[in-house]
C-alpha cells in the first residue's frame, strides 16, 4: 500500500491530533475549539485561513504555481449530542457530547494532507481545504454554500469522504450517481383529552392514539411504496405525560424519512398527514403533522468520481476500489456542495477485525486511527493528480 512516506512517518502525530479532537467534542455551529485548533495549524504551515463561514467553519487556501485550476476538499468537524460509553483515555470530556461518527478523523486526515502539501508544494493550482461545521442535522454545508463558499473560493470540483465501518481497511468506494438518501424530519402532535388514569373512559388517551399512529404510518413503506423503491420511515421519539396516574392531554412523536427518489419523497410527505389525522380522528383525537425537508441526496458526478477512483487506485490498487455499490439510506449535507459544484463523496474502509467495526452513532464507536495516513495520502495524491505540474 503506497502511503506517502512522510505522511506515514507522522502517523503518531496524526493519532494524537485525532484523539485530542475526540476528547473535546463540540456540537454543530459550536465547534469553537476545533475551529481554532484547525486554523492555528493551517496558519503555522503558511496556509491562508478564512474564518467565520457558517459561524465556526473555515477555509484554508494553498496556491502553488500559476495555473487557474482549483479543487476543494471538505471535512466535517461536529460531534453528536450523545454520551460516550468508551473508557479509553481519549474518551469525551464533554458530557452529552461524542464524536460518534468519525468527524474527528475526517478533520485530522484533511489536516494531514494540508501539512504535506504545504511542505511539498508538488502541484500547480489552488486547493481549498474546507472545514465544515454542523453536518449532524444543522446543515452546515448548506449554510456555507449560501454564504458564498464557491463564489469566494472557486473550485472546479469538490470532494468529501466518510469512514465506512462495513469496509475493510485498505479499501475505498468511489461510486458514480446517488450514494446517499434524502433525509427529512417530521413532528406529529396528538391532542386528546387528559384525565385521571383510573377513569380512562372519561379521557381520550393520546398515548394510545399515538401508538396507533405509529403502527399506521408503517403501512406507507410496507403497502403504499413500490417494493423496488427504497424508503425508510422511523419514529424515533415518543413524548407524553408527566405522572404515572395522569392521562396526558398531548403526545408528540418525531422521526425521520429517508428516500432515494423525489416521487417517493413527495408521496410520503403527502400521505403522512392523511394517515395520522384519520387515525387520530377515528379515536376522537386530533393530529397535526409538521414535515420538514432535509438534506438532498448526494449525487456523485461522473468526472470527479472517475478522478477520485483513479487516485484511490494508485494508492490502494484498482482491485481495492469499489466502483458499484447500492446507495446508503443515511443523509449527508455534502449534497449541497455537490449540487453547487461537480463533486464526489468517497467512502474509506476502516474495519480491521473488531477494530473500527462498531457502527457510527453508537456510544461505543471510535475512529480507527490506522486509516489516518490512508485518508491523508489519498487527499494529497488527489491534489497532486488533479493539479499536476505541466
Amino acid at each position: 500500500m503506497p502511503i506517502i512516506n512522510s505522511i506515514a512517518a507522522q502517523a503518531d502525530e496524526l493519532t494524537e491530533w485525532r484523539r485530542d479532537i475526540h476528547a473535546h467534542p463540540e456540537l454543530g455551529f459550536e465547534e469553537h475549539r476545533t475551529s481554532e485548533l484547525v486554523a492555528a495549524r493551517l496558519a503555522a504551515w503558511g496556509i491562508a485561513v478564512t474564518r467565520n463561514i457558517a459561524t465556526t467553519g473555515l477555509v484554508g487556501t494553498l496556491k502553488r504555481g500559476h495555473s487557474a485550476r482549483s479543487i476543494g476538499i471538505r471535512a466535517d468537524m461536529d460531534a453528536l449530542a450523545m454520551s460516550e460509553e468508551n473508557d479509553f483515555p481519549h474518551a469525551s470530556r464533554n458530557p452529552g457530547r461524542m464524536h460518534a461518527c468519525g468527524h474527528d478523523g475526517h478533520t485530522t486526515m484533511l489536516l494531514g494532507a494540508a501539512k504535506y502539501l504545504a511542505e511539498s508544494g508538488n502541484f500547480d493550482g489552488t486547493v481549498h481545504f474546507i472545514f465544515q461545521p454542523a453536518e449532524e442535522g444543522g446543515g452546515g454545508g448548506r449554510v456555507m454554500v449560501e454564504e458564498g463558499l464557491f463564489r469566494r473560493f472557486p473550485c472546479d470540483m469538490v470532494f468529501g469522504a466518510h469512514n465506512d465501518t462495513s469496509l475493510p481497511v485498505g479499501t475505498m468506494a468511489a461510486v458514480e450517481g446517488a450514494v446517499s438518501a434524502a433525509s427529512d424530519r417530521f413532528w406529529i402532535r396528538i391532542t386528546g383529552r387528559g384525565g385521571h388514569a383510573a377513569r380512562p373512559h372519561r379521557s381520550i388517551d393520546p398515548v394510545v392514539v399515538g401508538s396507533h399512529v405509529v403502527l399506521a404510518l408503517q403501512s406507507i413503506v410496507a403497502r403504499r411504496t413500490d417494493p423496488l423503491d427504497s424508503a425508510v420511515l422511523s419514529i424515533t421519539q415518543f413524548h407524553a405525560g408527566s405522572a404515572g396516574n395522569v392521562i396526558p392531554q398531548e403526545a408528540v412523536l418525531n422521526g425521520t424519512v429517508r428516500t432515494l427518489s423525489a416521487p417517493v419523497q413527495d408521496e410520503i410527505e403527502r400521505l403522512m398527514p392523511q394517515i395520522a389525522e384519520a387515525t387520530a380522528a377515528a379515536h376522537g383525537a386530533a393530529a397535526k403533522v409538521e414535515y420538514q425537508r432535509g438534506y438532498p441526496q448526494v449525487v456523485n458526478a461522473p468526472e470527479p468520481t472517475a478522478r477520485a477512483a483513479q487516485a484511490a487506485a494508485r494508492l490502494l490498487g484498482a482491485e481495492h476500489v469499489i466502483r458499484a455499490r447500492p446507495p446508503g439510506m443515511g443523509g449527508e449535507d455534502f449534497s449541497y456542495m455537490a449540487q453547487a459544484v461537480p463533486g464526489c463523496f468517497v467512502r474509506i474502509g476502516q474495519a480491521q477485525g473488531s477494530v473500527g467495526a462498531t457502527p457510527v452513532h453508537n456510544p461505543k464507536y471510535d475512529f480507527n486511527d490506522a486509516i489516518l495516513p490512508i485518508g491523508a495520502s489519498f487527499w494529497a495524491s488527489l491534489v497532486e493528480q488533479e493539479l499536476a505540474r505541466s
